[in-house]
């Protein structure tokens, strides 16, 4: 054994604190990328499939129905974070505690003490998960590799505090441009102010009411906001141009087309160029009626909740499989210089996932 090593003997919650200290910044995950190959390489239960530096482990058993567990290796970049450590209440802080790296802990477990699963499994560890979304791995194994993601239900461990959250909003970038006429600031008369000329988009989205939609029970609160304003040239010219980037999360009912027709129609008339699309990924129904789905949240007990915010389980809708967002972290702690997890919830996470998965 290496000396770093994965120890899936430890629990999940040491196993976690383990993950954490590989770091793995979005870019550069291929130290804990190898780790877990390794790691599953090691089980003989197991076949392991590796494409970049993301791994895909299934089990081969000839069960009736196979089920996906996924999660991302990636964190934010390190931001003046609050160390690693292990306090007395049992909380554990550092980057990625919450998102995902407990969840990836607990994946890590069922794939080591579960070799006789009453569902066929596909385990998922992929990269680039925080950042644009053409660089997302799950998205280049689902391109080159489709036949290893195809299953009957999908768990993206996700951080939901221990809880089901069904489906995801779409989340849609684009930036609104408008233009001006340059001139000298001491002669301003003879320019056109551009970032004068955005006035119109910041007033509507101050004036914007955003929707809140109920599908299967879960309300989904939308939001369409200001995230970016650039423009100027120096400090004594007036602007030519200037770009108001806006970040609208929809809800699962929408379409991307319908969610950038809905853009179109907040700005029309405010004198902005067609919009330009930076980022967009799909929104996820819940899919809670599914039959998979249904028995998984009587499994695991609880009230399911929507996912604020875009996940995977969209790209595994689109690939036809039902997903659900289930992990120990806090959605609410994801990305904050004081990240930290609770490791009862990871322990619980762990003995549910078994119980479910051995019943």
């Amino acid at each position: 054994m290496s000396p770093t090593a994965l120890d899936l003997h430890q629990d999940a919650a040491r196993l976690t604190a383990q993950l954490v200290d590989f770091p793995s910044v979005s870019g550069d995950e291929k130290a804990l990328a190898d780790a877990v190959e390794e790691a599953l390489r090691a089980l003989p239960h197991l076949t392991v499939d590796r494409y970049g530096n993301n791994v895909v482990a299934r089990t081969s058993l000839g069960r009736a129905e196979r089920v996906v567990l996924a999660g991302h290796i990636d964190t934010v970049p390190l931001a003046d974070n609050v160390p690693s450590r292990l306090d007395e209440d049992g909380v554990l802080w550092g980057c990625g505690t919450s998102d995902m790296k407990s969840g990836v802990a607990v994946q890590l477990r069922i794939a080591a003490t579960v070799p006789a699963p009453n569902r066929d499994l596909t385990f998922v560890f992929y990269d680039n998960e925080e950042v644009a979304a053409h660089l997302n791995g799950l998205g280049h194994v689902a391109e080159a590799h489709p036949e290893w993601l195809a299953a009957d239900f999908a768990v993206l461990l996700e951080p939901s505090e221990g809880e089901v959250e069904g489906g995801c909003q779409g989340t849609l970038r684009v930036a609104l441009r408008t233009g001006g006429e340059r001139a000298h600031s001491a002669r301003s008369w003879l320019g056109a102010n551009a970032i004068h000329a955005a006035a119109p988009v910041l007033d509507r989205l101050a004036a914007y009411t955003p929707r809140r939609v109920v599908i299967d029970g879960l309300e989904y609160r939308e939001g369409l906001n200001a995230v970016g304003i650039e423009g100027g040239v120096a400090g004594n010219v007036i602007p030519d141009e200037c770009t108001v980037k806006v970040n609208y999360r929809y809800a699962p009912d929408l379409s991307e087309e319908q969610a950038l027709a809905h853009v179109r129609e907040v700005f029309d008339g405010c004198g902005v160029a067609e919009p330009t699309v930076e980022d967009s990924s799909g929104a996820a129904l819940p899919g809670l009626s599914h039959p998979a789905a249904r028995a998984f949240l009587q499994a695991v007990g609880g009230e399911p909740r929507p996912k604020y915010g875009w996940t995977d389980v969209s790209r595994f809708s689109a690939l036809g499989v039902p997903a659900v967002n289930y992990g120990p972290g806090d959605p609410n702690l994801a990305h904050k210089r004081d990240e930290r997890v609770d490791t009862r919830l990871i322990l619980h996470c762990e003995e549910r996932l078994r119980s479910w998965l051995t019943a």
